[in-house]
């Protein structure tokens, strides 16, 4: 018998209870888990990411290949040999590596992960059901300390929830007074989007955690928007999950297909991707990172319409996302992710303020919500996307209580947070686009026609965006915030300055409602670099 090694707290990884959760026994000890070990860049303390170098136009950015970044900042092949020797120390089965990502999944049974990381994992009933938990620390030995960064999968709770607003039909005087809906190309059209490309060559991935998508749907909702050209739509299975449509239109399938309906409308010359993972910390991290990575398909830009209250997160989930984030700008992946769709608290009810992550990464480009009016290319009236009063949900936005303020927003006007001592931390959103479900996006899902609004909608519909753009500079722009914030805000973004989202207010300029506003398309790409010849048609 090898003489048990000494185990400690790992820093970042305490967990406490979901909110009313109650403990009901203990998980059942011959339950099979699979575990994500996150290892630290083989570059040690040395940044991911050069930030100096996003400031400088796209074309002249030193940007690293995948082979490249996975050399220089993956993990050893040291540390990996670390975890496999701890893993069979401890009877666990290591069912995958990958340097690039960082990553060694184990598997093994309840008991045997107990042992190994020293927790005691629990059943707990909350009002969506069961999950399996823990509370306090992942613990481990001594030597592991130095080269582990996260442990993530022992604990199963839904980690993240889709922010999508599927439109309520409402009658009589319950009905709003101004409610419409466009396709996705009449938002495009009301936004200027460039139409001489149409995201040909580009990759767009989707990170999706349940639901699935139907080719008959998505295929008859191309032959409704008369498009000439269609998007190839793949799937890539993450872990344990895959492409299972639940035929409830009402669940998360509503969230896949707004995806995939949405950037597919505005870049149907591109490929989509979506990367299905459950709905754990695990889930998520090992989607991020395998998009981020997936030197196959070469996502160019990936959209993330999923995330929860920074609170729920634990430090060492944020620190692992954040970290891939980097890894997505250091190789000229934009990340674009969607702010959240309950107002300023993000549904907490604790009295404070929330933003969501991961919108809230310094790293992402974080996209909160309008209502939009508008009529063929004009737009007649947009505010902050903010229908608490009917149940219709509002933009989340704010101001991080994790992150600090990046040296990109430093001339911005970031408020101080509303919370008590006033931080000055990450600003969220960045930019915004049409939200509000009663101006939403005509969607077909599970075969029935509806409309649909959320900031769900706000990310892929930057990411087409984003797809746009980089075919018609030829190269990927990359991460994008650092020239947002030095661009002609006056032509770039239509500016939202009336509205609120509970604590937070708008104004001319950025505000934490809407960040800078909606795009301009065609002013945004030439901005950014793209030949007027090759987003324009001339008419």
């Amino acid at each position: 018998m090898p003489t048990p090694k000494k185990q400690l707290p790992l820093a970042g990884s305490e967990r406490v209870p979901l909110p009313g959760a109650r403990e009901i026994g203990p998980a059942n000890p011959n339950e099979i888990v699979d575990v994500t070990v996150r290892l630290r860049p083989r570059s040690g303390t040395k940044p991911l990411l050069n930030a100096t170098e996003f400031t400088k136009p796209i074309d002249q950015r030193n940007i690293l290949s995948r082979e490249e970044f996975g050399k220089q900042h993956g993990a050893d092949a040291a540390s990996i040999r670390l975890v496999e020797s701890f893993a069979r120390d401890h009877g666990l089965t290591v069912k995958e590596t990958s340097a690039p990502r960082r990553t060694v999944i184990l598997s093994g049974t309840v008991a045997a992960m107990n042992e190994a990381f020293g927790v005691q994992l629990k059943k707990y009933q909350y009002k969506g059901g069961e999950y399996r938990g823990r509370t306090g620390s992942v613990h481990l030995p001594e030597q592991l300390q130095p080269v582990v960064e996260g442990v993530f999968g022992l604990d199963n709770r839904p980690q993240a929830k889709p922010h999508f607003r599927r439109r309520r039909e409402r009658a009589g005087a319950r009905a709003h007074a101004q409610s419409v809906s466009y396709t996705p190309i009449q938002v495009a059209t009301l936004y200027d989007f460039p139409t001489n490309v149409n995201g040909s060559g580009e990759c767009i991935g989707l990170v999706e955690l349940g639901g699935g998508f139907n080719p008959t749907d998505l295929s008859n909702y191309w032959k409704q928007l008369k498009l000439s050209t269609t998007p190839t739509v793949a799937a890539v299975s993450v872990g344990n999950q895959s492409n299972d449509p639940t035929g409830d239109p009402n669940g998360p399938d509503s969230e896949v297909m707004l995806d995939i309906e949405v950037a597919g409308a505005i870049a149907p010359g591109a490929k989509i991707v979506a990367y299905f993972a459950e709905n754990t910390d695990a889930g998520f991290l090992n989607a991020v990172t395998t998009a981020v990575h997936d030197s196959t398909n070469n996502p160019s830009v990936i959209s993330i319409s999923w995330g929860g209250p920074e609170s729920s997160w634990t430090e060492q989930a944020m620190t692992s996302l954040d970290e891939a984030f980097q890894a997505a700008a250091a190789m000229g992946v934009t990340v674009s992710v969607a702010a959240g769709d309950e107002g300023s608290t993000d549904g907490v009810n604790d009295g404070l303020q929330h933003v969501d992550f991961p919108a809230s990464s310094p790293n992402v480009l974080a996209c909160g919500g309008t209502r939009l009016i508008g009529s063929g290319t004009t737009i007649t009236s947009e505010t902050v996307w903010n229908e608490l009063a009917i149940n219709e949900g509002a933009t989340g936005g704010g101001v991080s209580d994790v992150f600090p303020l990046p040296s990109y927003q430093s001339k911005a006007g970031v408020p101080p947070s509303a919370n008590p001592g006033g931080k000055v931390g990450r600003g969220v959103p960045d930019v915004a686009g049409d939200a509000d479900p009663t101006t939403g996006y005509v969607t077909l899902v599970d075969g029935q026609s509806g409309v649909i609004g959320g900031t769900s909608a706000v990310a892929p519909l930057w990411a087409g965006l984003v797809a746009l753009i980089n075919q018609s500079i030829g190269k990927p722009a990359g991460f994008l915030n650092p020239l947002l914030y030095q661009a002609n805000q006056s032509t770039d973004f239509n500016d939202v300055t009336s509205g609120n989202n509970g604590a937070y207010s708008a104004r001319p300029g950025w505000d934490a409602c809407t960040g800078w506003g909606s795009p301009n398309g065609l002013d945004l790409a030439e901005t950014l670099g793209a030949p007027e010849s090759a987003v324009q048609t001339g008419t």
